[in-house]
């Protein structure tokens, strides 16, 4: 790790894997590191039914498809193997990663078993800097495993409810997903349900469904353009495309 990169970026949720993929792309050394030994971060489980909702309101009927199999794990993995065609490194299982901050409170690299790589520019999840973090509210969680689909749900493998906090005399939504063997996420014949809602406190917010991955793109946008200094340009050539596949 006596190298120095360009970007190094930590955790390796959707945002981050990709905004690694987008600037490896773009020709920068990014070293990519994640105390877990698997991909997600907080996109492989729970936010997925963010997502879900997110897609559903483009549906006309039927499920949106947002989830992959086996877990929304496999969309961040899915940037990170990009990233990787294009030059970027990935650690895995790497428990302790310390941030370094020179005596002018820039980072300037990381730590991890002794040894520190040098880099030009941090980006990380919020579990990395716990002391530098504000908490303004709580998520209630309930995980359940069951043995048969949610009742009148038309036996549905993919299902999405939203309880108006109205209707339930709360001060935020309820939220219930449910997806099930069917995607490769539990045991045969088993459902995976999901409930999440805003825990009770002083000033409430919303668990806002519907904006989970628009704002995911937008703090990519925005993260992109603080470490290039350019704005992110995803348009495609088409007519130049067309040119090299007839060679």
């Amino acid at each position: 790790m006596d190298e120095e990169y360009d970007v190094f970026v930590l955790g390796t949720g959707l945002r981050e894997c990709i905004l690694c993929c987008l600037l490896s792309v773009d020709g920068l050394k990014v070293l990519h590191m994640d105390r877990n030994d698997y991909y997600g971060g907080e996109s492989s489980s729970l936010n997925l039914t963010q997502l879900y909702a997110e897609s559903l309101a483009h549906c006309q009927g039927g499920s949106p498809y947002i989830y992959p199999l086996y877990g929304l794990g496999e969309l961040p993995q899915a940037f990170a193997r990009l990233s990787a065609v294009y030059g970027g490194t990935y650690m895995h299982k790497e428990p302790q990663c310390k941030v370094e901050f020179d005596k002018e409170g820039k980072a300037f690299g990381v730590t991890s078993e002794g040894e520190t790589a040098k880099c030009k520019k941090v980006v990380c999840d919020t579990s990395y800097l716990p002391d530098k973090i504000q908490k303004v509210g709580k998520v209630a969680r309930a995980i359940c495993i069951m043995s048969h689909p949610i009742p009148d749900t038309n036996d549905s493998h993919s299902v999405r409810v939203i309880l108006l906090q109205k209707q339930l005399d709360h001060k935020s939504d309820m939220y219930l997903f449910c997806c099930s063997y069917a995607h490769n996420v539990a045991a045969k014949g088993k459902y995976i349900p999901f409930v999440s809602t805003e825990a009770e406190s002083d000033k409430p917010e919303s668990y806002d469904a519907t904006t989970h991955f628009e704002m995911t793109v937008k703090d990519v946008i925005a993260m992109y353009y603080k470490i290039t200094g350019k704005a992110l340009n995803l348009s495609v050539d088409l007519s130049a495309a067309s040119a090299t596949a007839e060679e």
